[in-house]
């Protein structure tokens, strides 16, 4: 009689790493009790990993000490169990795409659904809530780049997306000096048209910022494909907003870029 050890290293041998509760049940000849049982004892053994209940992560030994295989490896087949689209974006594209001084301590997804993080051995998965409508407009194939690992693909944002992404959750990518580095070190690898055509599902105002930031690494391409949406506004915005004036109502600073239509109330520092 087949056990879930067996089920386990069969899968391993045919190439997966990844199954769910339904498909196990379906081949093993247990009760759901003692399947439950059985699963608890594996877990308990360091053997499987369960980051959303019914679905599990075969861990090999190299895989126990960091409690998980990287996330790019299970990513996928854990989204499609859950019925969702998705990108790989920020930190973790950035560093994809050859942003070098971004080492991508948490794996950030691009989801159009309200999601926990998920905390599993040294690994942090955060998801990203984007609004549905705007997430379907961005999430074309046409602008996503695939993630190879040894396990199949996974699905990231592609450099003109991965830039205004981090643009917008500019908080979650290290601040606007991340963001910046992030800029210097792709921005030359982002299609200017295409670029222009992405940002028009962005707000104004991240636009202008990342276009004042594509600016300042001399992307000039780029950065001029961006500039006609500071033609949009004559109202001034902070390049960085989470930085507040010292008094209620004055002005952020006393440099202004007229290009971008922005305070620079922040001084940006980019290692070339």
């Amino acid at each position: 009689m087949p056990s879930l050890d067996d089920y386990i290293e069969e899968k391993l041998i045919s190439g997966y790493s990844t199954f769910t509760r339904e498909e196990a049940l379906a081949e093993l000849p247990l009760s759901s009790d003692a399947f439950t049982a059985a699963l608890t004892r594996q877990i308990s053994k360091k053997k499987l990993a369960n980051p959303r209940h019914g679905f599990y992560i075969i861990l090999r030994p190299e895989d126990r000490i960091a409690g998980a295989p990287d996330p790019a490896r299970w990513i996928d087949p854990l989204m499609k169990y859950l019925g969702l689209d998705y990108r790989i974006s920020l930190l973790r594209a950035a560093a994809m795409h050859g942003s070098s001084h971004q080492a991508a301590m948490v794996f950030q997804v691009v989801v159009p659904q309200q999601f926990r993080s998920i905390v599993i051995g040294r690994h942090r998965i955060q998801f990203i809530y984007l609004a549905p409508g705007i997430f379907s407009e961005t999430n074309r194939k046409e602008w996503l780049a695939s993630l190879k690992t040894d396990a199949g693909y996974a699905q990231a944002a592609g450099v003109e997306l991965t830039l205004l992404d981090c643009i917008r959750y500019f908080k979650r990518a290290t601040g606007i000096n991340g963001v910046a580095q992030i800029a210097k070190d792709i921005g030359d690898r982002a299609n200017p048209k295409r670029l222009a055509v992405i940002a028009q599902h962005f707000e104004n105002t991240s636009v202008r910022r990342l276009g004042y930031l594509l600016d300042l690494s001399n992307h000039k391409k780029q950065a001029d494909a961006l500039q006609p949406f500071a033609q949009q506004t004559d109202k001034y915005t902070p390049l960085d907003p989470s930085v507040r004036p010292l008094i209620e109502g004055l002005s952020f600073s006393e440099t202004k870029d007229e290009r971008w239509r922005l305070d620079i109330n922040e001084t940006v520092e980019i290692d070339f």
